[in-house]
């Protein structure tokens, strides 16, 4: 290029940034402007029918007989799990991932936990309002979450108290599509408790946990299927800023199994499925909660019938057992009606369709009753969970989350919608408690 050519390409190049800068100023790019607004669907109100397999363990709660859909939904077509945390400044905060879920401006935000060791992510969000029906649900942000040597990290328990979020993540293997002789399975394989993230700003700023997916916090192993008993434990929601806690600490919930298993399944401990249910509990802050020393573990109970609580994981007992009927569990305290409410999910084969069943207790540890259980719910229903904010102030009435039917079709089994409205991503649903003397009127 000669001397002449370089001062025309120049001069072309300083014409085309006047151009561009002169555009910035008289046409300046403005924000994406979004309503974000809940998907509504009403439909004739019903009461579940409880089909009770013949070895269930826990006997009908003679306080709560049922549970009445009462016809209303919302929700948004986001990605899934979303376990609301409820902050002392009236918001909910929550994970979600495996999807797009919508910014305040309206772009899309994207997350996957299932795409190797080096690149998954994990999302945060907001579930904003008062009113269900009128709920401002958007992510606010993505987090990497590295998972060698496992192939997915996943979130699972989420606490905002005292104004610090606690994110918690969990490992998966081998494969979010897994060949097991003529079928696919998801994720067969649970893998550890990898530990907390923590956030001082809700979330607009990360600092990564102490812990990893090969050092997890309370050292358990799920490669090769490896059982584990705490793996995508989840906080008993107690409330805003925990303020029903029986004694100021936080309670987490699990779902695992053990190696005595003697009706083993390729998928026995997985996501979505197991045998046990776990409790452990700690005191909630910076320095405790990455801590494995800090906690404590139910162990039973004594022969006075009162629970033993150890700081030795070795001495770990189920607080319920089911075989090859237990899965990802939640408990909500609802406060009006003084009672825990226990949400499992039997989740099949990971990928058919699900069963959830609810049982109600004066006490965490117990003892457990059946309110309901409720054969293929969803059809394929998961992560199901009560968020405090929307019980009643009688506590009669609630909403129940969760997402559904993200495998409608799998292995020639077809999913349909049951309560109506469920779907992949965010979904609640109105329902009533229905106490023995109101379910007999009813029931008529």
């Amino acid at each position: 290029m000669s001397h002449l050519d370089k001062i025309c390409y120049m001069k072309s190049k300083f014409q085309y940034l006047v151009i561009a800068i002169m555009m910035l100023i008289y046409f300046p790019a403005k924000s994406q402007t979004v309503s974000l607004k809940p998907d509504i669907l009403n439909y004739d109100p019903f009461i579940w029918r409880s089909e009770i397999p013949f070895d269930c363990p826990f006997e009908q709660s003679k306080e709560i007989a049922a549970i009445r859909f009462m016809g209303v939904k919302s929700g948004y077509h986001y990605g899934d799990t979303w376990y609301p945390s409820w902050a002392s400044n009236d918001t909910l905060y929550s994970p979600w991932t495996d999807g797009i879920t919508k910014r305040p401006d309206g772009y899309n935000e994207g997350s996957s936990s299932g795409d190797g060791p080096a690149h998954n992510y994990t999302g945060n969000g907001v579930i904003a309002g008062d009113d269900p029906l009128k709920i401002v649900a958007y992510s606010t942000g993505v987090f990497q979450s590295p998972s060698n040597p496992y192939q997915g990290r996943y979130p699972c328990g989420s606490l905002i108290y005292n104004g610090v979020w606690y994110y918690g993540t969990y490992c998966l293997d081998p494969a979010g599509s897994t060949p097991y002789g003529d079928k696919i399975i998801n994720w067969p394989w649970m893998g550890p408790f990898v530990g907390f993230r923590i956030s001082t700003d809700y979330g607009r700023t990360w600092k990564e946990c102490l812990h990893t997916p090969d050092k997890p916090l309370f050292g358990e192993t799920g490669k090769n299927g490896f059982p584990v008993k705490i793996g995508s434990p989840h906080f008993i929601d107690f409330g805003k800023n925990m303020q029903y806690s029986p004694d100021g600490k936080a309670y987490l919930i699990a779902h695992g199994a053990d190696t005595s298993d003697k009706k083993w399944r390729f998928w026995n401990d997985s996501w979505i499925t197991g045998d046990q249910i776990y409790l452990l509990r700690v005191t909630p802050t910076i320095e405790n909660i990455n801590d494995p020393s800090k906690y404590e573990f139910y162990a039973g109970i004594d022969s006075k019938g009162n629970p033993v609580w150890t700081n030795d994981f070795t001495r770990i007992r189920p607080l319920l057992e089911w075989n090859n009927n237990m899965g990802c569990v939640t408990i909500t305290y609802n406060a009006p009606l003084k009672k825990y409410l226990m949400c499992i999910t039997d989740g099949g084969n990971t990928c058919s369709k699900m069963n959830t069943y609810l049982l109600e207790s004066d006490k965490i540890t117990g003892k457990w009753n059946l309110i309901t259980y409720m054969k293929n719910f969803g059809e394929q229903a998961y992560f199901v969970n009560i968020p405090t904010k929307f019980i009643s102030k009688d506590g009669k009435t609630a909403w129940l989350l969760y997402s559904g039917n993200f495998a409608p079709d799998w292995n020639g089994v077809k999913i349909e919608s049951n309560p109506p409205g469920s779907h992949y991503g965010l979904v609640l649903q109105k329902i009533e408690f229905l106490y023995s003397e109101s379910f007999k009127k009813v029931d008529k």
